[in-house]
């Protein structure tokens, strides 16, 4: 027999969650994503309503104006808690609205395991009443906030300095690589697969597990079985037999009864059999007086008939029983047998004693079966692991090819980026254990200065440094598959001149691959958007709220100026936002 070892078919690393790679599937040509953001009475918003193009399109406005409220709102419909101390105001509910178009997706199916309703033109809504109750619903169905949140996921990946944990998680890692790789079918088909060894596995522990408690009582339930079977119960006897006993004990008394019963129907003259005779011989008499006379007389001749028979049968009864002390010890040594083994198996019929019966004999003969299934389960797990295996190595191959072409990549676009001397070393470790994603641990290392051995990203690099480096990445896996709409919160701190222009032309390319929204503070990257909103304040009264727009040509080289050199712009800095607005116009 060839023996399994379940431990070591499990490997440390394997993890059930889904990876980030499922989510790069779904998309396939979608590019304008996020058509449409309504928000009610959130923060400074009492009405907003944001229209957003396909490509790139660029928000800014003042400090403080409050282009990150846009996003707080927008995380309302990815699923996160909200609070009613945000609300505009405190006597209405706050209502956020995502209008996303979802054609060219493969998201359907995906909306269909979550029991939701797809449409072309979807709709996530988050309603929070001034109590802090919260709703949330997808095309007007009703959803719990963790279905929000994962549908949510699938459509918009907020990235900014401080939401950088993905790139430093060990699956997104692997996706990236595997993205590269385009062996997407092949690992699909390897997951299904490693999918069924996983449940012939989980199954072949259960059929050795119960192997082996049948085993360990085999002798004892053999031994009931044949005491069950020995008896030769049948379902009927024991009610049959608790009456006989009860007869044969009171045969005295029975039979004194139907003496006395049949005395006093037919045994002397004043019994009832005589007495009826007379009646009917007097009322015979009378007959030829009114007919109602002649029905009562046959009447009663019927009566004499049935007693007759009664009579008869009770002498009957009576010639038949015979007290018979052999009989008796008979039933109770076949009672005693019954009696015992109900208390033995604590039922109170023969009923369940059969049920017993009929268990153990199934145990019995699944323990005859049971080798012979665990052997051919066996093969077909070692079969299956053979195809796994080789199907494992090619995605190995597959994936060291793609890592020296991501660090190539990546380390330019990180040059472009303003970073010269950053490097990335994307470290490939083969596991002898299979998982669900083939036998490869990959281990992103950065290092941002010359000199500096590159270490675990999330150790060495800043916020600034994770956000080009995330940039980098999302840059090139881009032009493998179609990402969700992507939103970068002014994740050019700390840049200026040159890289910031290089930031631009990276963030830029995107927009030929997928909708991005960038929040910005810098007049390089604004100028690459293909549509330019404003966030500003608006003084009221005793109240101040906060308003967007899309600004038109004039308007962006107007707040683009004011970018380069404050406000009231001179001529030098309105010529200068007409150049970089020049690709746009």
């Amino acid at each position: 027999m060839v023996q399994i070892s379940m431990h070591k078919m499990q490997s440390s690393f394997f993890v059930d969650k889904e990876i980030n790679i499922h989510w790069l599937s779904f998309y396939n040509l979608a590019k304008n994503m996020l058509q449409k953001l309504s928000i009610r009475n959130y923060a400074l918003i009492d009405s907003v309503d944001l229209e957003l193009d396909k490509g790139l399109n660029i928000i800014t406005g003042e400090t403080g104006a409050g282009k990150s409220i846009m996003l707080g709102a927008l995380s309302l419909i990815l699923g996160q808690r909200a609070e009613t101390k945000y609300f505009f105001n405190q006597d209405k509910k706050c209502v956020i609205e995502g209008q996303f178009n979802l054609s060219g997706t493969a998201l359907q199916a995906y909306f269909e395991e979550l029991d939701l309703d797809f449409q072309q033109e979807s709709i996530l809504r988050r309603e929070i009443s001034i109590d802090g109750k919260s709703r949330a619903f997808i095309n007007d169905t009703p959803v719990t906030l963790a279905v929000m949140k994962q549908v949510g996921e699938k459509l918009i990946d907020i990235h900014s300095q401080h939401a950088t944990s993905e790139v430093n998680d060990p699956g997104f890692q692997l996706s990236v690589v595997d993205t590269l790789s385009d062996h997407l079918p092949l690992l699909t088909d390897y997951r299904q697969k490693f999918k069924a060894y996983k449940k012939h596995l989980q199954h072949l522990i259960n059929l050795q597990t119960s192997a082996d408690e049948a085993r360990s009582k085999q002798d004892y339930e053999q031994f009931l079985f044949n005491e069950l079977e020995n008896a030769n119960l049948s379902a009927d006897e024991q009610a049959a037999l608790e009456m006989e006993l009860e007869a044969l004990n009171h045969a005295e008394s029975i039979k004194r009864g139907l003496v006395n019963g049949h005395t006093l129907l037919d045994g002397e003259e004043t019994a009832a059999i005589p007495i009826l005779k007379e009646v009917i011989n007097q009322i015979q008499g009378i007959e030829k007086f009114n007919p109602a006379y002649v029905a009562l007389n046959e009447r009663l001749r019927s009566v004499l008939i049935e007693i007759r028979d009664i009579a008869e049968e009770t002498s009957v009864f009576e010639e038949n029983i015979v007290f018979n002390p052999a009989r008796i010890e008979e039933i109770n040594t076949r009672l005693d047998t019954v009696y015992t083994l109900q208390q033995k198996h604590r039922v109170n019929s023969i009923e369940e004693l059969l049920a017993i019966q009929i268990e153990l004999s199934d145990n019995l003969n699944t323990l005859l079966n049971s080798d012979e299934e665990i052997e051919r389960l066996i093969r077909e797990i070692n079969t299956l692991k053979i195809d796994l295996e080789k199907i494992a190595d090619v995605l190995s191959k597959n994936r060291s090819k793609a890592i020296s072409i991501a660090q190539k990549q990546v380390g330019e676009i990180l040059v472009q980026v303003g970073m010269p001397n950053a490097k990335i070393k994307i470290e490939q470790t083969v596991v002898e254990n299979l998982n669900k994603d083939g036998k490869d641990m990959i281990t992103l290392l950065f290092s941002a200065n010359a000199g500096q051995a590159p270490a675990p990203v999330g150790k060495v690099a800043s916020g600034g440094e994770l956000s080009r480096l995330m940039l980098a990445i999302k840059s090139i896996i881009s032009k493998h598959t179609a990402l969700p709409t992507l939103i970068f919160d002014e994740i050019d701190t700390g840049i200026s001149g040159e890289t910031a222009l290089r930031v631009g032309d990276v963030i830029g390319e995107l927009e030929q691959n997928m909708q991005v929204i960038c929040i910005t503070h810098l007049p390089q990257i604004a100028a690459k958007g293909e549509a330019h909103y404003f966030v500003h304040k608006k003084e009221d009264a005793d109240r101040t709220t906060t308003g967007i727009r899309r600004l038109n040509t004039q308007e962006r080289i107007q707040a683009i100026a004011e970018m380069l050199s404050g406000k009231n712009p001179g001529e030098s800095a309105l010529k200068n936002a007409q150049d970089l607005l020049s690709f746009k116009n």
